[in-house]
């Protein structure tokens, strides 16, 4: 399952707080300049899937390199 099948949501609230979400579950919430850098990110990134990515590194949500084994293990491979 990667980030297509289950998107990243983020939310600025009134406060100044990013809320980031996936599913049903929020995962983060950023306040100050962390939220305030990381919404200028995304409002600058290229597409969708940019902002995905950002939105994966600032959670932790994101494997370097980790990604090709583990779909290589879900498809069956060694």
């Amino acid at each position: 399952m990667g980030l297509s099948d289950d998107p990243f949501t983020f939310q600025a609230t009134k406060d100044g707080r990013l809320r980031i979400s996936r599913g049903l579950n929020v995962v983060m919430v950023l306040g100050g300049q962390r939220a305030e850098k990381l919404l200028r990110a995304l409002s600058a990134a290229e597409d969708i899937d940019a902002q995905q990515q950002l939105l994966a590194r600032a959670t932790g949500n994101y494997r370097r390199g980790n990604e090709r084994i583990v779909n290589a293990k879900l498809q069956g491979g060694s």
